[in-house]
């Protein structure tokens, strides 16, 4: 069993930035990630990154969003730069962990002037 705390989200100006964690309840030696979903829309994939530091980015977030992790700390961050009010959304992390998919209870962020 895993938990997922996810923190950081808030309401941001566009054109600002924000800096999601997601802590864990124990090591996680194996793929983790963020999604998102926005009201009205399903959730999709934001970034992962494996236990070794690879990163996968959805196209519309590469060039703004940063995955890292702390593997000593169990911490999963994202860095999101020059936000845009289309990023408005719930953002989860999740860990994928023996066949199984383990979710963060959701960060809200809002980006609006």
């Amino acid at each position: 069993q895993v938990q997922l705390v996810d923190a950081g989200g808030g309401l941001v100006q566009p054109g600002g930035f924000l800096r999601l964690s997601c802590a864990a309840s124990r090591s996680i030696f194996s793929i983790m990630g963020w999604y998102r979903q926005a009201p009205g829309k399903q959730r999709e994939l934001v970034a992962t990154i494996t236990y070794g530091g690879s990163r996968n980015y959805e196209d519309s977030v590469k060039d703004r969003f940063s995955i890292s992790r702390d593997n000593a700390k169990n911490t999963v961050y994202l860095q999101m730069n020059t936000l845009k009010p289309e990023d408005t959304a719930v953002y989860y992390c999740v860990a994928y962990v023996g066949g199984k998919v383990y979710w963060g209870q959701g960060t809200q962020v809002t980006v609006s002037s």
